[in-house]
C-alpha cells in the first residue's frame, strides 16, 4: 500500500509539473507577442489545416495593421459590440457571465457566453473551438496573463488583427 501511494504521488507531481512546464511556455508566448505581433494564431493554424483538405496549396495571407492605422469607429465599435466594460475590467466581465449563465439556463442549452474581447483573444491565440471545462479553465488562466502583461491598446491591436 505504502509503494503504490508513493507511485501515485511521483505520478500526481510529475503531472504537476508538466502542467506548469505548459503554463510558463504559454506566459513566454505572451511576453514575446508583447513586443511582436503573432504571425499565426491556434485558431489560424486550425482552420488552414482545414482549408487544406480541400485545397492542399491553401496559404494564410493576412497583413498586419498597427493599432494607430485602425479606425477608431471600428475600436468603437468593436468594443460597443463585444465587451463594453472592456476599459473597466481585467479579463472578466462578471455580469456578463451571469447574465449568460441565466440565459443559458432558461433555454436549457449555451446559447450565450458572456465572453470578453481578452478572453476571445486569449482562445483565439492559444486554444481551439472546443466547448469543455478545460478550455474554458485555461482561456482564464490565459487571460489572466494577457491582462497582466499587455495594455487594454495592446490587447485590442492584436484582437482586431487576429480574431475570428
Amino acid at each position: 500500500m505504502r509503494q503504490a501511494f508513493a507511485w501515485l504521488k511521483k505520478l500526481v507531481l510529475g503531472l504537476a509539473a508538466v502542467l506548469l512546464l505548459y503554463q510558463l511556455w504559454l506566459f513566454g508566448w505572451v511576453l514575446w507577442w508583447n513586443w511582436v505581433n503573432p504571425e499565426t494564431t491556434r485558431f489560424m493554424s486550425i482552420r488552414l489545416d482545414e482549408l487544406r483538405v480541400k485545397d492542399p496549396q491553401a496559404q494564410l495571407k493576412k497583413e498586419w495593421s498597427a493599432y494607430g492605422r485602425i479606425s477608431a469607429h471600428l475600436k468603437q465599435a468593436i468594443v460597443a459590440a463585444e465587451d463594453a466594460k472592456f476599459v473597466d475590467h481585467e479579463g472578466f466581465d462578471w455580469e456578463g457571465i451571469q447574465h449568460a449563465i441565466e440565459k443559458n439556463r432558461r433555454k436549457g442549452r449555451i446559447v450565450a457566453g458572456g465572453s470578453t474581447i481578452s478572453q476571445q483573444l486569449a482562445k483565439n491565440l492559444f486554444l481551439t473551438p472546443a466547448k469543455t471545462s478545460w478550455r474554458k479553465a485555461e482561456e482564464a488562466v490565459i487571460t489572466l496573463m494577457l491582462e497582466a502583461v499587455w495594455s487594454k491598446q495592446r490587447i485590442l491591436e492584436v484582437y482586431l488583427n487576429v480574431i475570428e
